[in-house]
């Protein structure tokens, strides 16, 4: 197979990417090209958060306001770096049960599920990127324990970790937190891609998934960052500009196999892709999500999970809405190039480890 290389705009006419694991196209308009830098500094001012804000329910002080805690974890006898506590505006409650009920040609049941917030620091303005690599550690840690715990339930098909940050990310609060969903229902996009990945090794006899971090690591031009247990990169065919996988080396089919040096790794890895997610491109809004298999689905050799980060930089317009494909003006080649370079002084990181 003939190798890609990354050539100059010039070079090019628009293009379409095929993503395997999706089913979908993506079309890379380059003739709108943007170059990374151009994509840069859409954050209108520096974010400006105090350490302490007496109005934030997430604050210390502030519990009496709070669900009762489900999880604590940290060092000390002081308070913890780590509160897990039910959302207190769920999508979801574990009161409901999972009947379906017709209605005509429709069907509707009750909106069974959890829903829960993970506050990540007691500091109100110590995001990821300024946190100590241990501490990003402790939030894996307590990811794993409440997925173990929510997967482990027998109405629970499918628990989605993931973390909103900044308003167009659809974060509603600032102070650094993240959520965790659970539901007794699978989505059809999700059963498409276990679908897509099951007729994969039935045809291949391998994961698509394994495959694919192959293809990137001999590839080497979207790598870009690595280390024992996990490679980062952006996608073949990426969906949005700077999209980032942090995908396992080792197959495993659901998050809740990480093992306890694979913690550490991710801690590591995620630490780094968002010290340069905020350093490279002017603290954007960005999503991540951890994805992994639904239950019944995970010892079966076809699945693998992965952490994605997608940065809010564009927005879906008409077009994307009415066909499903993304179209994105920038290059996964070109995306990588820049994220590779070291990531400018992350403000107040004094105590955070060196990438």
């Amino acid at each position: 197979m003939k190798r890609a290389t990354p050539t100059s705009p010039a070079a090019h006419s628009n293009e379409m990417r095929y993503n395997p694991a999706t089913g979908r196209w993506v079309i890379y308009a380059l003739s709108r090209r943007q170059r990374p830098r151009e994509l840069v500094g859409l954050q209108e001012g520096a974010r400006s958060e105090p350490t302490y804000d007496e109005r934030c329910p997430f604050c210390p002080g502030h519990q009496q306001d709070l669900p009762p805690v489900l999880l604590e974890c940290g060092r000390g006898d002081s308070i913890k770096q780590i509160r897990v506590v039910r959302n207190k505006y769920p999508a979801l409650t574990p009161r409901g049960d999972l009947r379906r009920v017709c209605q005509g040609m429709y069907m509707r049941m009750e909106g069974y599920g959890h829903h829960e917030v993970l506050i990540e620091s007691p500091v109100h303005n110590r995001q990821i990127p300024a946190m100590t690599i241990s501490e990003v550690e402790m939030i894996i840690e307590a990811y794993h324990r409440r997925y173990l715990e929510l997967i482990g339930l027998k109405k629970n098909l499918l628990v989605v970790i993931f973390r909103n940050y900044g308003p167009r990310a659809g974060a509603s609060l600032a102070h650094p937190h993240s959520q965790i969903i659970s539901t007794g229902v699978v989505p059809g996009h999700i059963r498409e891609q276990e679908c897509r990945a099951q007729r994969y090794f039935d045809q291949w006899g391998r994961c698509m998934y394994c495959d694919m971090l192959a293809e990137e690591l001999s590839a080497g031009i979207r790598v870009i960052h690595a280390n024992r247990s996990f490679v980062s990169f952006v996608p073949y065919a990426a969906a949005q500009p700077f999209e980032i996988w942090i995908m396992p080396r080792k197959h495993k089919a659901h998050f809740g196999d990480i093992s306890a040096s694979e913690k550490a790794d991710l801690a590591s890895s995620l630490h780094a892709m968002l010290r340069k997610v905020q350093g490279r491109l002017n603290d954007p809004d960005y999503n991540y999500v951890i994805h992994s298999s639904a239950k019944y689905r995970s010892d079966e050799p076809q699945a693998h999970w992965f952490l994605q980060i997608g940065p809010r930089l564009t927005t879906r317009a008409g077009f994307e809405l009415g066909s499903g494909m993304s179209i994105n003006t920038s290059l996964p080649e070109d995306d990588a190039a820049f994220l590779m370079l070291e990531p400018l002084p992350v403000k107040g990181d004094r105590n955070a480890s060196p990438v």
